[in-house]
Protein backbone atom coordinates (compact mmCIF):
# COMPACT_ATOMS: atom_id res chain seq x y z
CA UNK A 1 0.00 0.00 0.00
CA UNK A 2 1.28 3.22 -1.19
CA UNK A 3 0.63 6.19 2.10
CA UNK A 4 -1.33 9.73 0.84
CA UNK A 5 -0.37 12.90 2.83
CA UNK A 6 -4.07 14.42 2.86
CA UNK A 7 -4.43 18.45 4.00
CA UNK A 8 -7.91 18.82 4.68
CA UNK A 9 -9.18 22.30 6.63
CA UNK A 10 -13.02 21.04 7.13
CA UNK A 11 -13.72 17.38 8.49
CA UNK A 12 -16.13 16.73 10.64
CA UNK A 13 -18.42 13.25 10.30
CA UNK A 14 -21.17 14.67 12.35
CA UNK A 15 -21.66 17.29 9.14
CA UNK A 16 -22.51 17.99 5.79
CA UNK A 17 -21.71 19.88 3.26
CA UNK A 18 -17.40 20.53 3.44
CA UNK A 19 -16.87 19.09 6.66
CA UNK A 20 -18.96 15.93 5.90
CA UNK A 21 -17.05 16.18 1.79
CA UNK A 22 -13.84 16.04 3.71
CA UNK A 23 -14.64 12.92 6.25
CA UNK A 24 -16.09 10.86 3.21
CA UNK A 25 -13.17 11.74 0.93
CA UNK A 26 -10.46 10.70 3.44
CA UNK A 27 -12.32 7.40 4.04
CA UNK A 28 -12.51 7.01 0.21
CA UNK A 29 -8.86 7.76 -0.14
CA UNK A 30 -8.60 4.87 2.41
CA UNK A 31 -10.01 2.44 0.67
CA UNK A 32 -7.06 1.95 -1.10
CA UNK A 33 -4.08 3.65 0.56
CA UNK A 34 -2.92 4.53 3.71
CA UNK A 35 -3.48 7.97 4.82
CA UNK A 36 -1.96 10.87 6.94
CA UNK A 37 -5.03 13.15 7.31
CA UNK A 38 -3.73 16.90 8.74
CA UNK A 39 -6.98 19.13 9.69
CA UNK A 40 -7.86 21.97 12.37
CA UNK A 41 -7.00 20.92 15.83
CA UNK A 42 -10.81 22.32 16.34
CA UNK A 43 -11.95 19.09 14.81
CA UNK A 44 -10.41 16.84 16.97
CA UNK A 45 -12.76 16.17 19.32
CA UNK A 46 -15.93 15.30 17.18
CA UNK A 47 -13.33 13.16 14.60
CA UNK A 48 -12.66 10.80 17.44
CA UNK A 49 -15.75 11.03 19.20
CA UNK A 50 -17.25 9.80 15.83
CA UNK A 51 -14.19 6.66 15.59
CA UNK A 52 -15.01 5.50 19.22
CA UNK A 53 -18.88 5.33 19.08
CA UNK A 54 -19.05 4.03 15.37
CA UNK A 55 -17.07 1.05 13.25
CA UNK A 56 -15.62 2.67 10.51
CA UNK A 57 -14.72 0.73 7.69
CA UNK A 58 -10.88 1.86 6.41
CA UNK A 59 -10.06 3.49 9.80
CA UNK A 60 -7.43 1.64 10.23
CA UNK A 61 -5.76 3.24 7.48
CA UNK A 62 -6.13 6.18 8.40
CA UNK A 63 -3.41 8.38 10.59
CA UNK A 64 -4.93 11.77 11.99
CA UNK A 65 -2.75 14.62 13.04
CA UNK A 66 -4.31 18.32 13.75
CA UNK A 67 -2.42 21.57 13.12
CA UNK A 68 -3.56 25.24 13.71
CA UNK A 69 -1.71 28.21 13.82
CA UNK A 70 -0.46 29.59 17.08
CA UNK A 71 -3.02 31.98 18.75
CA UNK A 72 -1.31 35.09 18.16
CA UNK A 73 -2.12 34.15 14.35
CA UNK A 74 -5.56 33.73 14.77
CA UNK A 75 -7.23 35.36 17.71
CA UNK A 76 -9.12 37.80 15.16
CA UNK A 77 -10.95 34.63 13.60
CA UNK A 78 -14.12 34.67 15.19
CA UNK A 79 -16.27 31.96 13.22
CA UNK A 80 -16.67 32.94 9.54
CA UNK A 81 -15.68 36.40 10.47
CA UNK A 82 -11.68 36.55 8.74
CA UNK A 83 -12.06 32.78 7.89
CA UNK A 84 -10.68 33.28 3.87
CA UNK A 85 -7.57 34.88 5.47
CA UNK A 86 -7.00 32.51 7.88
CA UNK A 87 -7.64 29.59 5.78
CA UNK A 88 -4.34 31.32 3.05
CA UNK A 89 -2.41 31.20 6.26
CA UNK A 90 -3.09 27.73 7.09
CA UNK A 91 -2.54 26.41 3.94
CA UNK A 92 1.20 28.03 4.31
CA UNK A 93 1.33 26.93 8.04
CA UNK A 94 0.47 23.20 7.72
CA UNK A 95 2.78 22.95 4.74
CA UNK A 96 6.10 23.62 6.22
CA UNK A 97 4.54 22.20 9.84
CA UNK A 98 4.27 18.90 7.66
CA UNK A 99 7.77 19.22 5.82
CA UNK A 100 9.10 19.70 9.38
CA UNK A 101 8.05 15.96 10.67
CA UNK A 102 10.23 14.10 8.32
CA UNK A 103 6.87 11.29 7.49
CA UNK A 104 6.87 8.83 4.97
CA UNK A 105 4.48 9.31 1.71
CA UNK A 106 4.58 9.04 -1.81
CA UNK A 107 2.00 11.67 -3.21
CA UNK A 108 0.65 15.06 -0.75
CA UNK A 109 -3.26 16.08 -1.78
CA UNK A 110 -4.93 19.29 -0.94
CA UNK A 111 -8.16 18.52 -0.14
CA UNK A 112 -10.62 21.41 0.69
CA UNK A 113 -11.78 23.52 1.11
CA UNK A 114 -12.97 23.75 -2.65
CA UNK A 115 -12.68 26.66 -3.43
CA UNK A 116 -10.13 28.00 -6.73
CA UNK A 117 -8.89 31.70 -5.27
CA UNK A 118 -6.73 30.04 -2.59
CA UNK A 119 -3.41 28.61 -3.37
CA UNK A 120 -2.06 25.25 -1.86
CA UNK A 121 2.10 25.27 -0.73
CA UNK A 122 1.97 21.33 -0.28
CA UNK A 123 4.27 21.08 -3.56
CA UNK A 124 7.59 22.35 -0.95
CA UNK A 125 7.29 18.40 0.11
CA UNK A 126 9.07 17.57 -2.72
CA UNK A 127 6.48 14.32 -3.83
CA UNK A 128 4.02 14.27 -6.42
CA UNK A 129 1.60 16.79 -5.67
CA UNK A 130 -2.55 16.96 -6.38
CA UNK A 131 -5.14 19.60 -5.49
CA UNK A 132 -8.76 19.68 -5.10
CA UNK A 133 -11.68 19.20 -5.92
CA UNK A 134 -11.67 22.70 -5.91
CA UNK A 135 -14.75 24.68 -6.87
CA UNK A 136 -15.70 27.86 -8.32
CA UNK A 137 -18.95 30.25 -7.31
CA UNK A 138 -19.83 32.62 -10.74
CA UNK A 139 -20.62 35.97 -9.89
CA UNK A 140 -24.39 36.81 -8.28
CA UNK A 141 -25.54 38.80 -10.67
CA UNK A 142 -26.94 42.51 -9.63
CA UNK A 143 -30.82 41.22 -10.63
CA UNK A 144 -30.47 38.50 -8.01
CA UNK A 145 -28.64 40.32 -5.24
CA UNK A 146 -30.14 43.58 -4.94
CA UNK A 147 -33.05 42.52 -3.06
CA UNK A 148 -30.79 41.50 0.06
CA UNK A 149 -29.55 45.72 0.74
CA UNK A 150 -26.85 47.65 0.10
CA UNK A 151 -24.48 46.23 2.70
CA UNK A 152 -25.01 42.73 1.18
CA UNK A 153 -24.21 43.98 -2.22
CA UNK A 154 -21.03 46.31 -1.33
CA UNK A 155 -19.44 43.09 0.83
CA UNK A 156 -20.32 40.64 -2.11
CA UNK A 157 -18.56 42.85 -4.54
CA UNK A 158 -15.70 43.60 -2.26
CA UNK A 159 -15.49 40.07 -1.83
CA UNK A 160 -15.53 39.68 -5.59
CA UNK A 161 -12.67 42.19 -6.15
CA UNK A 162 -10.44 40.44 -3.81
CA UNK A 163 -10.88 37.17 -5.61
CA UNK A 164 -9.73 38.37 -8.61
CA UNK A 165 -6.64 40.02 -7.19
CA UNK A 166 -5.90 36.16 -6.18
CA UNK A 167 -7.20 35.10 -9.48
CA UNK A 168 -4.63 37.40 -11.27
CA UNK A 169 -1.82 38.86 -9.26
CA UNK A 170 -0.88 35.83 -6.43
CA UNK A 171 1.90 34.36 -7.94
CA UNK A 172 1.45 31.24 -5.80
CA UNK A 173 -1.84 30.34 -7.21
CA UNK A 174 0.37 30.33 -10.67
CA UNK A 175 2.74 28.06 -8.73
CA UNK A 176 0.05 25.83 -7.56
CA UNK A 177 -1.30 25.23 -10.88
CA UNK A 178 1.88 24.52 -11.80
CA UNK A 179 3.25 22.09 -9.68
CA UNK A 180 0.00 20.18 -9.55
CA UNK A 181 0.56 16.76 -11.12
CA UNK A 182 -3.42 16.91 -11.17
CA UNK A 183 -6.33 19.19 -10.52
CA UNK A 184 -9.77 17.63 -9.59
CA UNK A 185 -12.86 20.23 -10.96
CA UNK A 186 -15.98 20.52 -9.20
CA UNK A 187 -17.66 22.18 -12.40
CA UNK A 188 -16.91 23.56 -15.61
CA UNK A 189 -16.21 26.71 -14.80
CA UNK A 190 -13.35 26.06 -12.83
CA UNK A 191 -11.11 25.50 -15.90
CA UNK A 192 -11.98 28.50 -17.50
CA UNK A 193 -11.55 30.74 -14.35
CA UNK A 194 -8.15 29.38 -13.57
CA UNK A 195 -6.76 27.76 -17.29
CA UNK A 196 -6.07 24.76 -16.29
CA UNK A 197 -4.13 22.64 -18.84
CA UNK A 198 -5.83 19.79 -20.22
CA UNK A 199 -3.78 17.16 -19.47
CA UNK A 200 -4.09 18.04 -15.53
CA UNK A 201 -7.63 18.32 -15.71
CA UNK A 202 -10.13 15.81 -13.69
CA UNK A 203 -13.83 16.50 -13.68
CA UNK A 204 -14.92 15.36 -10.29
CA UNK A 205 -18.48 16.78 -8.14
CA UNK A 206 -17.20 16.99 -4.90
CA UNK A 207 -20.64 16.76 -3.52
CA UNK A 208 -22.00 13.22 -2.57
CA UNK A 209 -24.01 11.70 0.35
CA UNK A 210 -24.69 7.55 1.58
CA UNK A 211 -26.87 5.27 -0.15
CA UNK A 212 -30.55 5.42 1.37
CA UNK A 213 -31.11 1.72 1.66
CA UNK A 214 -35.06 2.73 1.50
CA UNK A 215 -35.89 5.93 -0.14
CA UNK A 216 -38.83 8.40 -0.54
CA UNK A 217 -41.77 7.06 -2.31
CA UNK A 218 -44.45 8.66 -4.18
CA UNK A 219 -47.46 6.99 -3.01
CA UNK A 220 -50.53 9.12 -4.59
CA UNK A 221 -51.37 10.55 -1.75
CA UNK A 222 -52.34 14.35 -1.85
CA UNK A 223 -49.43 15.62 0.63
CA UNK A 224 -47.10 17.85 -1.17
CA UNK A 225 -44.00 19.18 1.11
CA UNK A 226 -41.32 21.49 -0.76
CA UNK A 227 -37.76 21.22 0.77
CA UNK A 228 -34.91 23.71 0.28
CA UNK A 229 -32.01 23.71 2.83
CA UNK A 230 -28.47 25.68 3.50
CA UNK A 231 -26.92 28.60 4.96
CA UNK A 232 -29.37 31.71 4.75
CA UNK A 233 -27.03 33.53 2.74
CA UNK A 234 -27.68 35.42 -0.51
CA UNK A 235 -25.49 32.82 -2.40
CA UNK A 236 -28.15 29.96 -1.88
CA UNK A 237 -30.93 32.16 -3.40
CA UNK A 238 -33.21 31.51 -0.20
CA UNK A 239 -35.60 34.54 -1.11
CA UNK A 240 -36.53 32.98 -4.71
CA UNK A 241 -37.53 29.96 -2.63
CA UNK A 242 -39.87 31.92 -0.61
CA UNK A 243 -41.10 34.12 -4.23
CA UNK A 244 -41.71 31.02 -5.85
CA UNK A 245 -43.31 29.21 -2.97
CA UNK A 246 -45.46 32.25 -2.46
CA UNK A 247 -46.54 32.41 -6.47
CA UNK A 248 -47.37 28.87 -6.18
CA UNK A 249 -49.28 28.35 -3.21
CA UNK A 250 -51.48 31.68 -4.36
CA UNK A 251 -52.60 30.26 -7.48
CA UNK A 252 -53.91 26.96 -6.26
CA UNK A 253 -57.58 26.80 -5.86
CA UNK A 254 -58.09 27.18 -2.07
CA UNK A 255 -59.19 23.72 -1.86
CA UNK A 256 -55.60 22.18 -2.50
CA UNK A 257 -53.97 24.64 -0.23
CA UNK A 258 -54.03 22.93 2.65
CA UNK A 259 -52.05 19.58 1.16
CA UNK A 260 -48.63 21.94 0.36
CA UNK A 261 -46.58 23.64 2.77
CA UNK A 262 -42.55 24.91 2.35
CA UNK A 263 -39.89 23.54 5.10
CA UNK A 264 -36.77 25.48 5.48
CA UNK A 265 -33.71 23.96 7.12
CA UNK A 266 -30.57 26.08 8.10
CA UNK A 267 -29.50 29.40 9.72
CA UNK A 268 -27.81 32.61 8.72
CA UNK A 269 -27.98 36.25 8.57
CA UNK A 270 -30.57 36.24 6.27
CA UNK A 271 -33.13 34.43 8.39
CA UNK A 272 -34.81 38.24 9.85
CA UNK A 273 -35.13 39.21 6.34
CA UNK A 274 -36.70 35.99 4.91
CA UNK A 275 -38.99 35.73 7.74
CA UNK A 276 -39.90 39.14 6.96
CA UNK A 277 -40.65 38.01 3.28
CA UNK A 278 -42.87 35.64 4.75
CA UNK A 279 -44.87 38.11 6.74
CA UNK A 280 -44.91 40.56 3.36
CA UNK A 281 -46.28 37.20 1.29
CA UNK A 282 -48.39 36.53 3.54
CA UNK A 283 -47.58 32.16 3.73
CA UNK A 284 -46.02 32.64 6.90
CA UNK A 285 -48.71 29.87 8.05
CA UNK A 286 -47.62 27.58 5.21
CA UNK A 287 -44.12 27.63 5.85
CA UNK A 288 -41.84 26.62 8.50
CA UNK A 289 -38.41 27.38 9.62
CA UNK A 290 -36.03 24.56 11.10
CA UNK A 291 -32.62 25.21 12.48
CA UNK A 292 -29.92 22.39 11.54
CA UNK A 293 -30.73 18.93 12.66
CA UNK A 294 -28.25 16.06 12.87
CA UNK A 295 -28.65 14.00 10.41
CA UNK A 296 -30.95 11.17 11.63
CA UNK A 297 -33.65 13.97 12.12
CA UNK A 298 -33.39 15.82 8.54
CA UNK A 299 -33.51 12.08 7.08
CA UNK A 300 -37.14 12.26 8.53
CA UNK A 301 -37.83 15.48 6.82
CA UNK A 302 -36.72 14.49 3.68
CA UNK A 303 -38.38 11.30 4.12
CA UNK A 304 -41.95 13.45 4.40
CA UNK A 305 -40.76 15.69 1.67
CA UNK A 306 -42.02 15.40 -2.17
CA UNK A 307 -39.65 17.97 -3.81
CA UNK A 308 -36.33 19.79 -3.46
CA UNK A 309 -36.12 23.51 -4.33
CA UNK A 310 -32.87 24.36 -4.66
CA UNK A 311 -32.35 28.17 -6.49
CA UNK A 312 -28.29 28.14 -5.56
CA UNK A 313 -26.16 30.43 -7.46
CA UNK A 314 -23.10 28.15 -5.80
CA UNK A 315 -20.78 26.16 -8.14
CA UNK A 316 -21.93 22.75 -6.24
CA UNK A 317 -24.96 22.15 -4.02
CA UNK A 318 -24.03 18.67 -1.11
CA UNK A 319 -27.86 18.78 -0.56
CA UNK A 320 -28.62 18.15 -4.31
CA UNK A 321 -26.62 14.88 -3.81
CA UNK A 322 -28.68 13.72 -0.59
CA UNK A 323 -32.19 15.25 -2.25
CA UNK A 324 -31.27 12.63 -4.82
CA UNK A 325 -30.35 9.77 -2.35
CA UNK A 326 -33.69 10.45 -1.52
CA UNK A 327 -35.90 10.20 -4.63
CA UNK A 328 -36.75 13.67 -4.33
CA UNK A 329 -36.77 15.85 -7.88
CA UNK A 330 -34.60 19.29 -7.82
CA UNK A 331 -35.70 22.29 -9.40
CA UNK A 332 -32.56 25.22 -9.75
CA UNK A 333 -31.07 27.22 -12.24
CA UNK A 334 -29.48 26.16 -15.17
CA UNK A 335 -26.31 27.39 -13.93
CA UNK A 336 -22.59 25.32 -13.33
CA UNK A 337 -23.43 24.34 -9.86
CA UNK A 338 -26.36 22.49 -9.60
CA UNK A 339 -27.10 22.95 -13.10
CA UNK A 340 -24.63 20.59 -14.07
CA UNK A 341 -26.14 17.84 -11.56
CA UNK A 342 -29.71 18.00 -12.64
CA UNK A 343 -30.90 16.50 -15.57
CA UNK A 344 -34.13 16.66 -17.44
CA UNK A 345 -35.14 13.48 -15.88
CA UNK A 346 -34.87 13.93 -12.30
CA UNK A 347 -35.75 17.45 -12.02
CA UNK A 348 -36.04 21.37 -14.03
CA UNK A 349 -33.58 23.75 -13.96
CA UNK A 350 -34.52 27.37 -15.02
CA UNK A 351 -32.29 30.10 -16.97
CA UNK A 352 -31.09 33.49 -15.25
CA UNK A 353 -33.75 36.31 -16.92
CA UNK A 354 -35.68 38.86 -14.62
CA UNK A 355 -36.25 38.09 -11.03
CA UNK A 356 -39.87 38.08 -11.95
CA UNK A 357 -39.62 35.88 -14.56
CA UNK A 358 -37.51 32.89 -12.75
CA UNK A 359 -40.45 33.44 -9.86
CA UNK A 360 -43.02 32.77 -12.87
CA UNK A 361 -40.94 29.60 -13.96
CA UNK A 362 -40.50 28.10 -10.62
CA UNK A 363 -43.87 28.68 -10.00
CA UNK A 364 -44.88 26.72 -13.27
CA UNK A 365 -42.97 23.49 -12.54
CA UNK A 366 -44.09 23.57 -8.93
CA UNK A 367 -47.63 23.47 -10.23
CA UNK A 368 -46.55 20.79 -12.61
CA UNK A 369 -45.59 18.07 -10.12
CA UNK A 370 -48.35 18.84 -7.73
CA UNK A 371 -50.98 18.01 -10.06
CA UNK A 372 -49.20 15.38 -11.90
CA UNK A 373 -47.69 12.49 -9.75
CA UNK A 374 -46.85 9.90 -12.38
CA UNK A 375 -44.43 12.40 -13.51
CA UNK A 376 -43.52 13.31 -10.00
CA UNK A 377 -42.87 9.29 -9.39
CA UNK A 378 -40.37 8.87 -12.76
CA UNK A 379 -38.49 11.68 -11.33
CA UNK A 380 -37.82 10.12 -7.96
CA UNK A 381 -36.60 6.53 -9.40
CA UNK A 382 -34.74 8.91 -12.15
CA UNK A 383 -33.18 10.63 -9.18
CA UNK A 384 -32.26 8.25 -7.00
CA UNK A 385 -30.62 6.10 -10.39
CA UNK A 386 -28.88 9.43 -10.61
CA UNK A 387 -27.22 9.48 -7.22
CA UNK A 388 -26.16 5.66 -7.59
CA UNK A 389 -23.95 6.84 -10.83
CA UNK A 390 -22.48 9.90 -10.32
CA UNK A 391 -23.08 11.11 -6.26
CA UNK A 392 -22.26 7.52 -4.60
CA UNK A 393 -19.16 8.62 -2.39
CA UNK A 394 -17.94 4.88 -3.70
CA UNK A 395 -17.24 6.59 -7.37
CA UNK A 396 -15.35 9.19 -5.76
CA UNK A 397 -12.83 6.97 -4.24
CA UNK A 398 -12.52 5.13 -8.06
CA UNK A 399 -11.70 8.14 -9.36
CA UNK A 400 -8.92 9.07 -6.52
CA UNK A 401 -7.36 5.80 -7.14
CA UNK A 402 -7.05 5.69 -10.90
CA UNK A 403 -5.56 9.15 -10.57
CA UNK A 404 -3.30 7.88 -7.43
CA UNK A 405 -2.27 4.87 -9.98
CA UNK A 406 -1.45 7.18 -12.86
CA UNK A 407 1.24 8.97 -10.78
CA UNK A 408 2.95 5.35 -9.27
CA UNK A 409 2.76 4.07 -12.82
CA UNK A 410 4.47 7.30 -13.93
CA UNK A 411 7.03 7.18 -11.23
CA UNK A 412 7.83 3.55 -11.84
CA UNK A 413 8.33 4.29 -15.28
CA UNK A 414 10.95 6.92 -14.46
CA UNK A 415 12.48 4.67 -11.68
CA UNK A 416 13.28 2.02 -14.45
CA UNK A 417 14.76 4.66 -16.90
CA UNK A 418 17.25 5.87 -14.38
CA UNK A 419 18.11 2.83 -13.38
CA UNK A 420 18.44 1.18 -16.82
CA UNK A 421 21.08 4.19 -17.12
CA UNK A 422 22.90 3.81 -14.30
CA UNK A 423 23.63 0.10 -15.23
CA UNK A 424 24.65 1.58 -18.86
CA UNK A 425 27.37 3.77 -17.39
Amino acid sequence: MKTILVTAYAVDPFKGSEDGMGWNMILQIARFNKVIAITRENNQETIERYLSENSVKFSENIRFEYFDLPYYLRFWKKKSRGALLYFYLWQIGVAFWAKSKNWSFDIAHNLNFHNDWTPSFLWILGKPFVWGPIGHHPKITFEFLKRNGWKVIFKNRITWLIKNVFWKLDPFLFITKKKAKFIFAMNSSVPKRLNIETKKLVHLPSVGSEKIQEPSRFKKEKSFTILSIGRFVPLKGFDVVISSFAAFYNKLPEGDQPFTQLILVGKGPLEKQLKIQTRKENIEHAITFIPWLEREHLTQIYRKSKVFLFPSHEGAGMVVSEAFSHGLPVLCFDNCGPGEFVGDDCGFRVSYQKYDKVVTDFQEYLMRLFYDRNLLEDMSQNAIVKHAKSFDWDAKGIVFKEVYDKIFNELEGEKIVVEKSLAEV
